[in-house]
């Protein structure tokens, strides 16, 4: 890792995985580079406002900076616009967390959701995180409406989730992944029970337009003891079709109407 941009980059991603912070030297050990360097691109990114300090000589941590610039880009592309009152309605029908996530090169990202759940057990995660394709509701929905040849390209790409990083039932090879994938594929949704998180199910179907690769997914997720694998299969219509109609209004977002939309390759 020697370029100064690369450098940078890698400490803004490793510091957004530690709310709490990183001393310098954490930093530094762990993106094997050296401390001296760390400490001028540390120095940067606090005169510039995206990195601050919890005291003298304390722990780095990210400013929200680039929290603001992140919801500030996504308000001006109109997603959330296009999408809420649809992730509201399939909330309000589930009673459980709806999450839409946009697919942006080899990266798939939740960046809009609606809670359902208004009382007892809830599942409500920060916004903003990839998902890890191999094992979450979202990512086998966004490979099955890929041809098997680019689905394993992305999964290889990313990374098998372990079980012990993720959920028990996680997946652990690519053959694993690909069944779950061919399984949604002929499904039209995917349903994982405790792939992703302990506890957790959830269910998700790719939104696309016909002919076209997906612009995304919308996914329903629950504690496992009440979303069961027979609740979420008696949402199947329902999220399926929210996510035809979420397609269908995808032109009035510029994020959208301005993606490459390559043909899907044939399975």
């Amino acid at each position: 890792m020697n370029g100064v941009l690369e450098r940078t980059l890698a400490i803004l991603e490793l510091l957004s995985q530690h709310g709490g912070g990183l001393e310098l030297a954490a930093i530094a050990d762990q993106l094997d580079i050296p401390r001296s360097a760390v400490h001028r691109l540390l120095a940067d990114l606090q005169r510039c406002g995206y990195v601050r300090q919890t005291r003298d000589h304390g722990d780095y941590l990210l400013t929200t900076k680039l929290v603001s610039m992140g919801l500030t880009f996504l308000s001006n592309t109109g997603i959330v616009d296009v999408a809420q009152p649809l992730l509201d309605r399939l909330a309000e029908i589930s009673g459980e967390l709806v999450r839409l996530a946009v697919v942006d090169g080899s990266r798939l990202t939740w960046v809009a959701r609606a809670q359902g759940a208004r009382q007892g057990l809830r599942y409500d995660p920060d916004m903003g995180s990839d998902a890890q394709i191999s094992c979450s509701s979202s990512g086998l929905a966004w490979l099955s409406a890929l041809g098997d040849d680019e689905a394993l390209a992305l999964v290889a790409q990313q990374g098998v989730g372990a079980p012990a990083a993720f959920g028990p039932n996680a997946p652990t090879s690519l053959q694993q992944v690909m069944d779950l994938v061919r399984a949604t594929r002929e499904r039209g949704y995917s349903l994982t029970q405790e792939t992703y998180t302990a506890g957790l199910n959830a269910m998700a179907a790719p939104v696309r337009l016909a002919g076209q690769a997906p612009l995304g997914t919308i996914s329903i997720a629950g504690p496992s003891v009440r979303f069961t694998l027979e609740r979420m299969q008696s949402l199947g219509p329902d999220l399926l079709s929210m996510a035809a109609q979420l397609a269908a209004a995808s032109g009035a977002s510029p994020f959208f109407s301005k993606s490459p939309l390559k043909p899907i390759y044939a399975a």
